[in-house]
């Protein structure tokens, strides 16, 4: 039997937004997300789309069309929307595809901040 390992080469993220984490919650909700992720004090939401899947198996490239953020100090398993619904978060931070996303956002956030400060000099 041959077992191919084979990881996604690339992650492509078409649309990104830090909101806060009430905001996250409520869109997921409404949008029929069901679950949010966690790691290193960050809740990331992903709308990814069925033919996301097919793209990956064709090209290993894998697109997300929109990651919503938000600074989550502590791990909860859920997170509560309303008093009548909640929404799982789900501790990834031992995922290599995670952390490697999450790494992505902050050098993205911190590239846009150097470059707002730059414009407004």
């Amino acid at each position: 039997m041959d077992v191919d390992v084979s990881p996604t080469r690339k992650v492509a993220i078409l649309g990104l937004d830090r909101r806060s984490a009430s905001n996250i919650a409520w869109c997921a909700a409404t949008y029929g997300i069901t679950r949010l992720y966690w790691l290193n004090g960050y809740i990331l939401c992903l709308e990814v789309y069925e033919k996301s899947f097919e793209h990956e198996l064709k090209h290993k490239e894998f697109p997300v069309s929109q990651i919503c953020y938000a600074e989550f100090p502590k791990y909860e398993k859920t997170l509560e929307v309303d008093k009548s619904l909640q929404i799982p978060i789900v501790d990834v931070s031992d995922m290599e595809l995670f952390r490697s996303i999450l790494k992505a956002i902050l050098e993205n956030e911190k590239q846009t901040a150097t470059t707002s400060k730059t414009k407004g000099a």
